[in-house]
């Protein structure tokens, strides 16, 4: 990965409010740059930044589109042959991604906090290819 090609055409995708924090995406070249942010007091300005292959969001929104419940425990054991996504934290960025290019929906917080998606199929549209 290029810094130079990261910084090139940065797009803002969308915002993704989410249990603990808010997440930011923004479109460039071959990634997708996820910022997140917290939302409590105690952490105000803190954060973190994660890049996320384009490849990735595809693979997992043709593998798991048409899907309910679908969590990041989900994409992960979906994915687990393919180098795509080899992390649970990984899963979730690229789940914030589809929910942020309006892919997927955020349904509802389950026990301890899990997030449950649900991921449209169909594509639609992105602003960069």
């Amino acid at each position: 990965m290029n810094i130079r090609t990261l910084q090139r055409g940065l797009q803002y995708c969308g915002r993704v409010e989410a249990v603990r924090q808010t997440y930011h995406v923004f479109e460039s070249e071959g990634y997708f740059f996820v910022l997140s942010f917290a939302l409590s007091k105690a952490r105000r300005g803190s954060g973190y930044f994660n890049l996320v292959d384009k490849a990735a969001v595809d693979y997992v929104h043709e593998r798991v589109g048409g899907t309910r419940g679908v969590t990041a425990n989900y994409v992960l054991a979906a994915a687990q042959r393919t180098k795509h996504i080899p992390t649970r934290l990984l899963a979730l960025n690229v789940l914030y991604v589809l929910v942020a290019l309006h892919w997927a929906t955020i349904t509802r917080a389950g026990e301890h906090r899990q997030l449950f998606f649900t991921v449209r199929k169909g594509r639609r549209k992105r602003p960069l290819s």
